[in-house]
């Protein structure tokens, strides 16, 4: 039995079917286009020539019959075959297509110029060609014509699919006749882009002819942009860069460059296909300089990224290129030294022709030397030519001198990325040494942290790198000598020791880091010389260049201390004593900080008291003084504002207290009592004296024994300062004169007394009037000393006046006996109008004396003087009035005390009384946010926690099971709820005690 390739026919026998529809068939040269079924067709053809509708129903007709042939007909021919002749593979379809070209063509004869009929025909020649075109799923129809980047990502997706097609060699002349028919309708048809872009996908299907889809299609796509208007090249431009992208090399390259003339916008892609090429190699050159172009004119605000990309991130993307293909992209060491040098000396020149150069620019133009941009009075913007961007040009680059002038002096917020880039490339080199004086020169140029780890991290990784490299050459020493492995030894070592070294500096350069970004920041420039330990040489280096950088004004916090710090390291013979001191240099050193414009006076005293302590630490104590009178010197015009910051601190000095404070210490230490006077008096002069100033100068004189006039001081305090300063200065002085001459003076203590009474406010006056009472209990009237306390009643503040009313109330019983109290208590009850209280008599006040909680308590002590003196109604009298103010749930001792006292003294009617006036209380209390504050003030005091009873009836039960309120009262009973520990003397035990009321009152019939 044959096999399937011994009944394949030959190459040559399948070659001889083709071309199928050149020359155009017809039925002279092939008779069997007609059939007889066809004779009416064509006569009524050759009638109407002219009309399209029966030419378009003649094709349609034959078109549908080749279908339903087709369907009917099964296909028993091999799969080689079919794959190799595709849609021609049957006798069917050959025949098929030069029936329908034969009317096609015969059509166009008539209606050259029909697009509908030309489309038509096109594309059913396409697909005898092609094969069946693949239907692709559309979302929606297509909106404008989106951005070239976009559009080519739209565009790869949707670009035309088949499913088989006429293999290239067999069906070549097949292939030639199409691209002949497609050249006939676009000379019919020129501007139709359509018939373009049908003609231009032939170029994409995987069997297109070599010779069709190479030259022939770049012409093609040629002609089609010169020929359709420039508002449709976008269409054809889409399709003609994807073609150049599908074939690769020199051809994508050309194409793009020829598209970026017109539009920049896809150089990004354009460079991704440089590096990144299908069949040939990579363009790191062209494609660097492309991106170097796309980063300097998106910082100039040139060029936007149709990906989002700023400005730093294309250059970051140029850094990435120039690390990766370092040898292709960059210039060597020495070029790159020479290209430096170049820079520099034309950089001069540029500098030294602009000085010289004078005059103003023309209206039209101005040239700008040194590589500037020229710009016209159309303010068009023209770049001098930069042969670093020019993709065409072979030279390479700088990376250095463009790292430094498009990296670090523009985005010096990444810094770090910007050396370390510049790092790797002289590592992916081999330039190693250059690599390490990069890290080096970031590492003493960033001003961040973040900058610095990054440099440092990689400079650390870079130096482990090479260790490891040197160590594992020494483990494959066979193929050494022994003098290069003991080479490699020696510089193993030598890389071991840097690496230490480095790392032993971190410290050092972090601190440089800090201090660049802040050179007057005081507490790093400390950290600094805390760095350098013992060295005295680096400490007092560090020193001198510390307070030669630090501007005073501008200095952070405690830049006075460096001076005194400075002064005493010399003072103390360096940092660990055992130098000799020099004190000259130490004077120097604080001499010089006196002259320093401190931003707070205070740091500039200080540096004067330090200046003196250092004296009196040496035993210098007329040199200590002498400092202090040279700080303390008082100008001509004293009448200086200590707050004015435009003045110098120098200017103001002489009204620091803090600078007196330390002179008058001095002179009491080792002064004479008229000199420190002498200082006083000076601090009083200049109106700089606070209120301990003026204790410590009274203090002084009394030590001394100038008694008077330590109490004139006093008086000037006062006078001087007003309340509350001064009522620290009268407590003072009126307990120091009353101590010094007790009762020998009782008229000029009192005139004291009640001077400082005159103006002390209400919330301080309490302590005199205290003092007061007492001088008059010891020296003077028992009479007087209870007028004042009356007195104090009425003046003290609210808060005060229960303990004036105690003391004045103990007073009075201390003297006058209980008796004499009862109009105290009432006048603390009602306040000023004092009247007498019965037995059930009920106590309104419209101003009471005071609060609420202290009347009840005022109330408690006044019922237990009744007592005392047998006046039970009236003790009675006063518990019920207090009754008012005490909420049985927040003050149940009220409630305890008054139930004691009924039972010791009190009848049945008076117990019944009580607790309808509790019930009553309670009543009035009895709402919900009261209720909710006094159960939560019960539970912070400590007392005990309410209760519920149980529900007594349905209705009860049913309110507690939802939830009910608190104190509900029921509705099936008038009374209050019960309050737990109450009882009534002989009330009898009921049945049901679970219900019965305890506070229940049983009446009797005959009292009804």
């Amino acid at each position: 039995m044959p096999t399937a390739v011994s009944q394949l026919p030959s190459e040559e026998s399948l070659k001889a079917h083709f071309p199928l529809t050149f020359p155009i068939p017809s039925p002279v040269n092939h008779p069997e286009l007609l059939t007889v079924q066809d004779l009416h067709r064509e006569e009524d053809l050759l009638r109407n020539p002219t009309s399209f509708r029966l030419w378009w129903s003649a094709i349609n007709t034959t078109r549908e019959a080749f279908f339903a042939l087709q369907k009917i007909e099964p296909l028993d021919l091999p799969e080689e075959l079919i794959t190799l002749l595709g849609p021609l593979a049957s006798p069917l379809a050959r025949i098929s297509l030069q029936r329908l070209t034969y009317l096609y063509e015969a059509a166009l004869v008539q209606f050259a110029g029909s697009f509908k009929l030309w489309k038509s025909y096109l594309n059913l020649r396409m697909s005898f060609v092609l094969g069946n075109l693949v239907v692709k799923k559309r979302s929606g129809g297509k909106k404008k014509f989106p951005e070239m980047k976009d559009a080519l990502e739209e565009e790869h997706d949707d670009l035309e699919e088949w499913e088989g097609g006429l293999d290239p060699v067999i069906g070549w002349e097949e292939w030639k006749s199409l691209v002949a028919t497609f050249e006939r309708a676009l000379m019919w048809l020129p501007r139709l882009p359509r018939l373009w872009l049908m003609y231009l996908s032939i170029f994409f299907h995987p069997k297109c002819p070599p010779l069709l889809s190479h030259t022939h299609a770049r012409h093609t796509f040629d002609r089609a942009l010169r020929t359709l208007p420039p508002s449709l090249h976008s269409r054809i431009w889409v399709r003609y860069l994807l073609w150049a992208e599908s074939k690769g090399g020199a051809t994508t390259v050309h194409v793009y460059r020829r598209y970026l003339a017109v539009d920049p916008t896809v150089t990004e892609r354009f460079t991704t296909l440089l590096l990144n090429p299908t069949d040939s190699s990579p363009r790191p050159l062209e494609a660097s300089k492309l991106l170097l172009s796309l980063a300097r004119k998106a910082a100039r605000g040139e060029y936007s990224s149709p990906e989002g990309k700023s400005p730093y991130q294309l250059l970051e993307t140029w850094i990435e290129v120039v690390e990766k293909f370092g040898d292709e992209v960059g210039l060597d060491v020495e070029e790159t030294i020479e290209s430096n040098e170049a820079i520099a000396i034309a950089e001069e020149k540029a500098a030294e022709s602009t000085d010289e150069i004078s005059g103003s620019a023309t209206t039209d133009a101005k040239l700008v030397l040194a590589g500037q941009a020229r710009v016209t009075s159309d303010e068009q913007t023209t770049r001098p030519y930069d042969e670093d961007e020019d993709p065409l040009s072979s030279r390479r680059l700088n990376v250095e001198e463009i790292v430094h002038k498009d990296g670090l002096a523009i985005y010096k917020d990444q810094a770090g990325r910007l050396w370390t880039g510049l790092a790797t490339y002289w590592i992916k080199r081999g330039e190693f040494d250059r690599a390490k004086e990069t890290f080096e020169r970031g590492l003493k140029s960033v001003l961040t942290i973040r900058d610095f780890t990054q440099i440092f991290d990689a400079y650390a990784e870079f130096g482990e790198s090479l260790i490891s490299a040197l160590m594992n050459s020494l483990e494959n020493e066979d193929d050494e000598t022994e003098e290069e492995a003991a080479e490699t030894e020696r510089e193993l070592d030598a890389k071991i020791a840097e690496f230490e070294d480095l790392t032993d500096r971190r410290p050092f350069l972090v601190n440089d880091v800090l201090i660049r970004r802040n050179p007057n920041d005081v507490q790093e420039w400390e950290k600094r010389i805390a760095l350098w330990g013992e060295d005295d040489e680096k400490v007092a280096a560090t020193y001198t260049k510390a307070l030669d950088t630090i501007n005073p004004r501008k200095a952070t916090a405690n830049f006075h201390r460096l001076y005194i710090n400075f002064a005493k390291f010399y003072e103390e013979g360096g940092v660990t004593g055992q130098a000799e001191e020099d004190l000259d240099s130490a004077r120097k050193i604080l001499e010089k900080a006196t002259k320093v414009n401190f931003k707070l006076v205070e740091d500039l005293a200080e540096v004067w008291c330090e200046w003196s302590e250092m004296e009196i630490r040496h035993g210098n104590y007329d040199d200590a003084i002498r400092v202090m009178q040279r700080a303390t010197a008082v100008p001509k015009n004293i009448k200086v504002n200590y707050h004015d910051h435009a003045l110098s601190a120098q200017t103001r000095l002489f009204k620091s207290l803090k600078l007196w404070s330390f002179y008058v210490d001095l002179e009491e230490s080792i002064g004479t009592v008229e000199s420190t006077k002498n200082v006083y008096d000076k601090i009083f002069e200049l109106r700089i004296a606070n209120a301990q100033i003026i204790v410590n100068y009274a203090a002084f004189l009394e030590e001394n024994e100038y008694f008077e006039e330590s109490f004139k001081i006093y008086e000037r305090g006062v006078e001087l300062f007003t309340f509350p300063i001064s009522f620290e200065i009268w407590n003072i002085y009126l307990s120091k004169f009353v101590k010094r001459y007790g009762g020998s003076k009782l008229e000029r203590a009192r005139d004291l007394f009640e001077q400082a009474l005159e103006k002390c406010p209400e919330k301080s006056c309490k302590p005199l009037f205290l003092m007061y009472t007492k001088l008059e209990e010891d020296y003077g009237l028992a009479k007087r000393s209870m007028n004042i306390l009356d007195r104090a009643t009425k003046v003290v503040a609210d808060q005060d006046k229960f303990d004036m009313f105690t003391i004045y109330i103990a007073k009075a019983a201390e003297n006058y006996g209980l008796p004499a109290t009862r109009p105290i208590y009432e006048r603390a009850l009602e306040g000023e109008e004092t009247r007498s209280i019965w037995i059930s008599s009920i106590i309104l006040t419209d101003d009471p004396v005071l609060p609420d909680r202290q009347t009840a308590s005022m109330c408690l002590r006044f019922a237990a003087m009744e007592r005392k003196l047998g006046e039970i109604d009236r003790a009675r009298a006063i518990i019920a009035h207090a009754s008012q103010f005490c909420d049985p749930r927040v003050n149940p001792d009220f409630w305890a005390q008054w139930h004691s006292f009924e039972l010791d003294t009190g009848s049945e009617d008076t117990f019944k009384e009580m607790l309808r006036i509790k019930r009553s209380v309670q009543a009035q209390f009895n709402t919900e946010a009261s209720y909710l504050a006094a159960e939560a003030t019960a539970a912070k005091q400590g007392a005990r926690k309410v209760q519920e009873d149980e529900p007594q009836d349905a209705m009860a039960a049913a309110e507690k099971q939802a939830g009910g309120v608190k104190g509900f009262v029921a509705a099936t009973t008038t009374r209050l709820p019960a309050v737990d520990g109450e009882e009534v003397p002989g009330a009898k035990d009921s049945a049901a005690a679970s219900t019965a009321n305890v506070d229940e009152i049983h009446i009797s019939d005959d009292e009804l």
